[in-house]
């Protein structure tokens, strides 16, 4: 059999194994635009990656880990999804283990709720929400430092974690508990930045989008992981589709070992199959914010979270 018959036979297979959980675009594997190699399982896989509709950075990371795991298996299976570390060229798990990984924090960091300003961080975090988020915009450099220094305050007391968004180096000023941020603001930051952050103490969440991102994350070994968008959301203009609740679990299982929290269109409905996929941590902006009732809502949220951990 040719190889090109051969890459044809494993798109299909795969395809056939997992269309149903993706939710393929079409039955049939699409060419891919670009090819790295003529290996047939990474090309069969990249065509039938996208056919599933991954993005083209996603289907190539997905197609040289197809090729890896079945170097390392000695077979092809097509029912058997790619989620191990070694295959996608990630260092050995689990990552807090490695001498550069940032400070730990909690496998399930529970309801995350991301809030626009310090007034808002304080109110849920008196609510009993275990971890908050300031997403505070403005390109006034004071008015930063001042809300950042509310929101620090604001929690202390309640036994919230507070991470800031963006504003790293105000965020160590002020003594917040940790930093987020997204893809862009990591590749932004100097080898020198990187280790001042990685220094100062301070939790590290990362921004994720799939499988190529998720990789980009893990080389800095951050305190945990976030990924979305898991639905629909108009809060942000996103590069990338809705991940869906098939593609969250299988990142999950990749990137056990870190904390993780899934982000973007999650609302009461959709929380249980959210859950289900082993994720510890749900990020919520607008289900609280926009809500009649914040503190019932959170309360609402924190207990069905509360029952799936221990069913899980």
């Amino acid at each position: 059999m040719s190889t090109a018959n051969d890459a044809r036979a494993i798109a299909h297979a795969i395809v056939a194994a997992h269309g149903l959980r993706f939710g393929a675009i079409t039955s049939t594997p699409i060419s891919a635009p670009n090819f790295s190699s003529d290996d047939p399982v990474y090309r069969g896989a990249k065509q039938a990656c996208t056919a599933l509709g991954f993005i083209e950075i996603d289907a190539e990371c997905l197609a040289h880990a197809w090729r890896v795991k079945t170097q390392r298996l000695s077979s092809f299976d097509a029912a058997l999804w790619p989620d191990a570390p070694e295959d996608f060229g990630m260092r050995p798990f689990p990552p807090t283990a490695r001498d550069d990984a940032f400070p730990l924090c909690p496998e399930r960091l529970g309801l995350y709720a991301v809030l626009p300003d310090a007034q808002w961080v304080g109110r849920m975090a008196r609510a009993g929400v275990p971890t908050v988020q300031l997403r505070f915009k403005s390109d006034d450099a004071s008015a930063i430092e001042r809300e950042v220094q509310a929101a620090v305050e604001a929690v202390q007391g309640t036994g919230a974690l507070l991470f800031i968004n963006d504003h790293w180096q105000v965020a160590i000023a002020a003594g917040a508990y940790g930093i987020h941020l997204g893809q862009e603001d990591l590749d932004a930051l100097s080898p020198n930045e990187l280790a001042q952050l990685r220094a100062s103490g301070l939790r590290l969440g990362v921004s994720t989008h799939g499988y190529a991102e998720m990789v980009r994350a893990d080389k800095v070994s951050p305190s945990y992981i976030a990924m979305g968008a898991v639905y629909p959301t108009t809060l942000k203009k996103m590069a990338t589709a809705p991940q869906g609740a098939a593609r969250l679990g299988a990142y999950a299982r990749l990137l056990r070992g870190y904390p993780q929290v899934g982000i973007g269109g999650i609302d009461a409905v959709r929380l249980p199959e959210v859950l289900v996929t082993g994720v510890g941590s749900v990020a919520v902006v607008r289900a609280l914010v926009a809500a009649e009732d914040p503190e019932a809502t959170a309360a609402q949220w924190m207990a069905a979270m509360s029952t799936a951990a221990v069913s899980n």
